[in-house]
């Protein structure tokens, strides 16, 4: 991607190598997605990935060297940036206006107003205090436990991120969170299955326009579909358990999520991306 040097987005904030009061537990591919399921509603997570012993300081230390800490600080601002004028222009269209999130940088873990975050959960969003938290070594995680690298595979996993806060915006979040309550376990995934999906749409709209304005480079858009891909329910559970589950799925198979960031990207109009009526 052509990203360096562009305009980076200010709204971030960085704890980066703060560290944070939590257990230092694995949680494994089908615990990463399970995790984010909850970050998105504002359930506390504390409980669910470990809890540490009484005053102990977890600083687990990252595999990125200081290079490519750096540039993929820069690269998330960039496309954080790209979002919000993405989002700006559509809402300004619609004659309102676009609140962006804020990207939180941390390492390790972190406090959230949805509960306790670790990076082992991946970038997830939380609604309650609208911030997209990301720890910069998942970037790594992509390349060595998923197969998905490069820096439109990373910019696709934010961009998802900031399609969540969209439907926050958009009331679509808090509505599905509603709808769940009530729900049996099978609707309850299916209805967080069509929310994952339409954010991955949402995606697609972000690199619909990144294409116009010239931004991808030769296999840009190929590490980005491969990324979608990679995420796949279907594709981790079988990687975890050696077969999948469709009544567990939580974000879409493999398949799906590619379709529906394909109909973000080809179209760049938000109705193409209505998940629910599909």
């Amino acid at each position: 991607m052509r990203w360096q040097g562009r305009k980076q987005s200010s709204n971030v904030e960085d704890r980066r190598g703060q560290g944070s009061r939590i257990g230092g537990k694995s949680t494994g591919i089908i615990g990463i997605i399970i995790l984010l399921v909850g970050a998105y509603y504002g359930v506390d997570l504390s409980g669910v990935v470990g809890s540490p012993a009484a005053g102990t300081q977890v600083t687990q230390p990252s595999t990125l060297n200081s290079q490519q800490e750096a540039q993929l600080n820069e690269l998330a601002r960039v496309v954080l940036a790209d979002t919000e004028t993405t989002w700006s222009q559509y809402f300004a269209n619609n004659n309102a206006r676009y609140t962006p999130p804020t990207m939180v940088l941390y390492t390790a873990g972190t406090q959230t107003a949805c509960g306790t975050g670790q990076a082992a959960m991946g970038p997830f969003y939380c609604p309650q205090d609208r911030k997209v938290y990301l720890d910069l070594s998942f970037y790594e995680d992509m390349r060595k436990q998923l197969g998905a690298s490069g820096d439109a595979a990373f910019a696709y996993v934010i961009a998802h991120e900031v399609g969540h806060h969209v439907q926050n915006l958009l009331g679509i979040l808090p509505q599905v969170n509603q709808a769940q309550q009530g729900a049996s376990a099978k609707q309850a995934n299916a209805l967080s299955v069509k929310l994952e999906l339409q954010a991955d749409c949402f995606a697609g709209i972000w690199a619909n326009h990144a294409q116009a304005q010239n931004l991808f480079e030769a296999g840009d858009l190929e590490e980005a579909f491969g990324a979608a891909q990679a995420v796949g329910d279907d594709r981790l559970q079988k990687r975890a358990q050696g077969y999948a589950v469709p009544d567990s799925f939580t974000h879409g198979s493999s398949a799906e999520r590619l379709a529906w960031f394909q109909r973000g990207l080809q179209n760049g109009d938000i109705n193409r991306c209505n998940t629910f009526s599909s």
